[in-house]
């Protein structure tokens, strides 16, 4: 979680950062309502000027590259996994995601970055999947196997918002192909999030403006960092409903697809 993202807005608007505007002059990489994570492609992304008075718009890799990691080769045996010499296989490092309350440990990957390469992913909508156990016809017990119902999560009244990232810039030693990478920051989910993504409970930071000012291009101390990287937004600003499971190849992957099956949600937060 979060590893399906939309990034579609409309050539009109302005990105708004407190008092701070921007306009969007390219759109040619904000024409995307879905943008999958394990694809690791480019996306949107906010990155403050070195002297945090400016932002510019650019693109990143989703999937965020370890300074150790020294070629390509190495990126897709941490990202596909792979088998060593000795035939054991290693699973994939996912590093799409970076979890809030770890990020700031001492060793952890995300730590230099989320002091001094914080950024803002910009969103306008993500997928998620709720996972449900109907009962067995035969026994009244629910299934062991989940299914798995997808769902667009937006903000009421909002065509796009920001999530909290982190990005470094990263070197091939062998080709010299340079990169810049960013992972978006994850936390606990909240109450209509919970019923959602329901198998794990985590949900991506989503920032208003103030904070999204703040984390760009302010200069908060490790506990500020701490504060707002593990922030919630209320369920009251959001809104979500099911898509049909083939959303991934239909051209409009946000459209709203009504399952007479599935239990609603329970908004009374």
């Amino acid at each position: 979680m979060c590893y399906y993202n939309g990034q579609r807005v409309i050539k009109e608007e302005y990105i708004r950062l407190k008092e701070l505007e921007k306009l969007v002059s390219r759109y040619d990489f904000l024409s995307h309502e879905l943008q999958i994570g394990f694809d690791y492609g480019p996306n949107a992304v906010l990155r403050a000027h070195p002297d945090h008075r400016d932002f510019d718009l650019v693109t990143m890799e989703w999937g965020f590259i370890p300074h150790y990691l020294k070629t390509r080769e190495s990126v897709a045996k941490m990202r596909n996994g792979y088998k060593d010499e000795q035939g054991r296989f290693h699973p994939p490092i996912l590093t799409l995601n970076a979890v809030c309350e770890e990020i700031l440990l001492p060793g952890k990957i995300y730590r230099k970055a989320v002091l001094s390469h914080r950024c803002l992913v910009l969103s306008s909508g993500f997928y998620e999947w709720r996972h449900l156990y109907p009962l067995n016809k035969k026994t009244g017990q629910p299934t062991k196997t989940a299914r798995k119902i997808p769902y667009y999560v937006s903000l009421k009244n909002k065509s796009y918002f920001f999530m909290a990232g982190v990005w470094q810039p990263w070197t091939d030693q062998v080709t010299g192909e340079y990169v810049e990478s960013f992972a978006i920051v994850t936390t606990r989910a909240n109450p209509l999030l919970e019923q959602i993504h329901n198998s794990k409970k985590r949900m991506p930071v989503i920032l208003d403006e103030d904070l999204a000012y703040e984390w760009l291009l302010g200069n908060p101390d490790e506990k500020r960092i701490a504060e707002i990287a593990c922030k919630g937004i209320t369920p009251e600003l959001m809104e979500a409903h099911t898509i049909a499971k083939d959303f991934r190849e239909s051209g409009e992957p946000s459209r709203e697809f009504v399952y007479e099956d599935v239990p609603p949600l329970n908004l009374n937060f």
